[in-house]
């Protein structure tokens, strides 16, 4: 699998099938080995004599002076090992080398090394570098999954990636109370395509007995009102650390106001790396965040390590649900949950890992008798509509249970209790874990809103364990509507089962179907990653009825279950005019006015003999080829002739739409040799005549929609420090949308 955004070549990368993308560069020889953890090869670097060995990629890669860039590999060895960015000029000579810190020990075991610089005056060129030092000679030292480009960093996330990773320094976080904060590269044996962490860690090393604590440097801008969720891997330095991280919110004056922290539970042994997470809603003074960390009662010397620290708006358990993630997720305890009646208890599960849907912990549901107890959820504010959906994930953990019945309670602006509508009863089966969704209708004067569960045990002692508890309002599964001014339709899919695979048709009256395009191409056994899905569809016939059908495939599945919208139809609109659309920019797209449609030819390859004394020759002919004509537009405006220019600009394949009727039908077209001209008036006319010779071809199978994959203004801010770098790093607004730099 390819690194997104590698410079390096496959081969290099992954080395295989060949060593062709390295070479020695001091005291060394290289050959391909097994075992590898991207296909089977891996690079043997092997010590000709004891004493450091280098190897570099063969190649040299483009840089900007004063951009950060980020390499990083897996490793493994009997010796310790770091990485290096070497920096050359235009004429190959060596600048500098940004190294990393050794590895603390040797390890036979894949693990990360890597390291991320800013590149140095003068600067226009970098290799990697791959070093270690052995005692002796013939001691191999082991490569694989190599990368070289911009530094890889988490989507959405407030920090900038200095605060994100250590790969740079460790600039990113300050000591707060009795610690001293410093960098380590331990042996971690991260997951081969987990590409957001690296190498460096940061180090939180108590410097006496007693509480100990950093917090991060960076303080992001936050919008009041808004649910964050904050995680990093903590490394606690024992199974019986008191180990923590804490989001904090700050007002305009650098005040904290409030504080969500989340303590780890290590499952035994306890020093392995745990994802904690920590979330809130920023109050009305919140300006700015942060994240820290730290380790309660520490004795002194003892160290937290830490990696991947992350802030971002606190993700929807399920698309529209009122619960905000803390009380949905369980992560760092009950939140608003409570006992109304009965013997339960409740309490976060325990250790980190044990039982969760989603995240690593869940709610722990107890029963010591075998009778029912009522389990609720804060209230949340509900807008008034027709109903509401309230849905649980549930698992059971010991003994058992008579029903779990889920409904939801009602109250009024004052707080008074409305009582409860809806009310389903499940089983909890003995093994896995189970959806249970009711809908409920909302009582006259109602405001909010609370998950409320009737758990009847059948016998003493019984467990279960509870997740993404959600609350949202019922709408439809599937809907459809037509966006007239873009000529598309937009389908929005709700409620989908993750992990499974999708495929989505739209469907012609006549019963032909033709698969949608989705951001990696068409959508046909594309696995779903989010319960809520928005189709764009630009390619869509105009003027003509359409139905969409979704086909949901369980993993290894071959009968999918179905569903189906309501037909929609885009206005045919002006007879005069017809779209030229991008497949995969629709941000392109525009309508034209049609001077005259082509007249077709439809080209074949034929090559005629000549028999002597035979009056007709023998043709030996290919199969003919699709139409080929010259289609002339009109563009009206300087604004047209520039979006025009725009969407030729890349040569990609185009798809041109007519108004039924005009005896054309919807056609991808590839377009040669554009011919723009004045149209014989005066000179400051602004209409051109344009001639677009068009080729047909077949639709784009792999082309996705290109889309900014969850990247917002708050990564922009993350990653620049002014409007400056910004405008040297893109050459258009597109650009900034979909991330694509210069050089």
């Amino acid at each position: 699998m390819a690194i997104p955004g590698n410079m390096l070549s496959a081969t290099t990368s992954e080395i295989d099938p060949t060593t062709s993308g390295w070479t020695p560069k001091l005291n060394c020889t290289l050959s391909k080995g097994t075992g590898g953890r991207i296909g089977d090869g891996c690079l043997i670097v092997k010590s000709v004599a004891a004493g450091e060995m280098q190897a570099r990629t063969v190649s040299s890669y483009p840089v900007t002076a004063g951009v950060v860039y980020q390499t990083f590999a897996d490793a493994a060895g009997v010796v310790v090992e770091r990485i290096g960015i070497r920096w050359l000029t235009a004429t190959g000579a060596e600048i500098s080398v940004t190294w990393s810190l050794a590895t603390a020990s040797a390890s036979a075991t894949w693990h990360r090394v890597g390291v991320a610089g800013s590149a140095p005056a003068g600067a226009t060129q970098a290799q990697v570098l791959l070093s270690s030092t052995p005692g002796t000679s013939n001691i191999n030292q082991y490569w694989e999954n190599i990368y070289l480009g911009l530094p890889i960093r988490t989507t959405g996330n407030l920090f900038a990636f200095g605060t994100e990773t250590a790969e740079v320094d460790a600039s990113g976080w300050t000591a707060e109370v009795n610690a001293g904060v410093t960098r380590q590269v331990p042996a971690v044996a991260w997951a081969v395509d987990n590409y957001l962490v690296g190498s460096h860690v940061i180090a939180i090393t108590a410097t006496g007995a007693g509480n100990a604590a950093s917090v991060s440097t960076d303080r992001p801008v936050v919008t009041p009102g808004t649910d964050y969720r904050a995680y990093i891997y903590l490394n606690p330095p024992t199974l019986a650390a008191d180990t923590w991280v804490e989001l904090r919110y700050y007002d305009a004056n650098g005040n904290q106001v409030s504080a969500a922290r989340s303590s780890l539970v290590q499952p035994s042994p306890g020093q392995g790396w745990y994802r904690q997470r920590a979330s809130g809603i920023a109050p009305a003074n919140a300006a700015t965040c942060s994240i820290a960390a730290g380790i309660n009662g520490a004795a002194a010397g003892q160290v937290l390590r830490l990696e991947g620290a992350v802030v971002t708006v606190a993700p929807e358990l399920q698309a529209g649900t009122i619960l905000p993630y803390a009380d949905g997720s369980f992560e760092q305890g009950v939140a608003g949950w409570t006992v109304a009646s009965g013997v339960a208890t409740i309490a976060r599960s325990a250790p980190w890992g044990t039982a969760y849907w989603e995240g690593a912990y869940a709610l722990a549901v107890t029963s010591s008798t075998a009778t029912a107890s009522v389990i609720r959820s804060a209230r949340f504010a509900a807008p008034a509509d027709t109903s509401y959906r309230a849905q649980i994930i549930a698992s059971r953990s010991a003994g058992s249970w008579t029903s779990v019945n889920i409904k939801v309670r009602w109250y009024d602006a004052s707080n008074a209790d409305l009582g409860t509508t809806g009310g389903t009863s499940y089983n909890l089966p003995a093994s896995d874990w189970w959806a249970m969704a009711t809908d409920a209708s909302v009582p006259v004067n109602a405001t909010q809103a609370a998950v409320e569960l009737t758990v009847t045990a059948s016998a003493s002692s019984s467990g279960m364990y509870v997740d993404m508890a959600a609350l949202w309002e019922a709408v439809p599964l599937t809907a459809v509507e037509v966006v007239e001014s873009t000529a598309s339709i937009t389908l929005t899919l709700r409620e989908l089962p993750l992990d499974y695979y999708i495929s989505v048709y739209r469907e012609s009256s006549d019963g032909s179907r033709t698969l949608v395009r989705g951001p990696a191409g068409l959508l046909d056994r594309t696995l779903i990653t989010s319960d809520l899905m928005v189709i764009e569809d630009y390619e869509a016939p105009i003027g003509v009825s359409v139905a969409y059908r979704t086909e949901l495939y369980e993993p290894e599945s071959t009968s999918p279950s179905t569903r189906s919208s309501d037909t929609v139809t885009i206005p045919a609109g002006d007879i005069n005019l017809a779209w030229l659309k991008d497949p995969g920019n629709p941000q392109r797209n525009l309508q034209v006015m049609v001077q005259r449609a082509p007249d077709w030819q439809r080209p074949i390859e034929q090559t005629p003999y000549r028999v002597k004394g035979r009056r007709n020759a023998v043709v030996l002919s290919s199969s003919r080829g699709g139409l080929e004509g010259e289609l002339t537009v009109w563009t009206r405006t300087d604004d047209e002739r520039a979006a025009l220019h725009w969407i030729l600009d890349s040569g990609a394949t185009l798809l041109w739409q007519a108004v039924p009727g005009m005896g054309v039908d919807d056609m991808y077209v590839s377009v040669a040799q554009v011919t723009e001209a004045r149209t014989g008036a005066t000179a400051m006319d602004l209409w051109r005549a344009w001639t677009l010779p068009l080729t047909e071809t077949d639709m784009p199978v792999t082309t996705g929609v290109g889309s900014s994959a969850g990247r917002t203004w708050q990564d922009v801010l993350a990653e620049f420090d002014n409007w400056q770098q910004v405008l040297d790093t893109y050459a258009s607004w597109e650009d900034v949308l979909l991330d694509r730099r210069t050089g």
